[in-house]
């Protein structure tokens, strides 16, 4: 089960970034995607289902871990 170190701040730096959630288990798949503007943010949290989370586009993000920049 997910912890609270688990939730992401996603922020778009521009327009079109998508955010795109993977499953767990044998056979990793798409299950949710969304598509931010800039300026628009996302909360995202790991859980039972979610194992990984893809960023396409410009986009902030804090973590657990601290701040970092994608798309540069």
């Amino acid at each position: 089960m997910a912890d609270s170190n688990d939730y992401i701040v996603i922020k778009a730096d521009e327009d079109g970034v998508n955010v795109i959630g993977l499953t767990r288990g044998t056979d990793t798949r798409f299950h949710h995607s969304e598509k931010l503007d800039k300026n628009e943010m996302m909360i995202a949290q790991f859980t039972e289902h979610t194992s990984a989370i893809k960023i396409r586009g410009k986009a902030t993000l804090q973590t657990a871990h601290g701040e970092m920049k994608n798309g540069e």
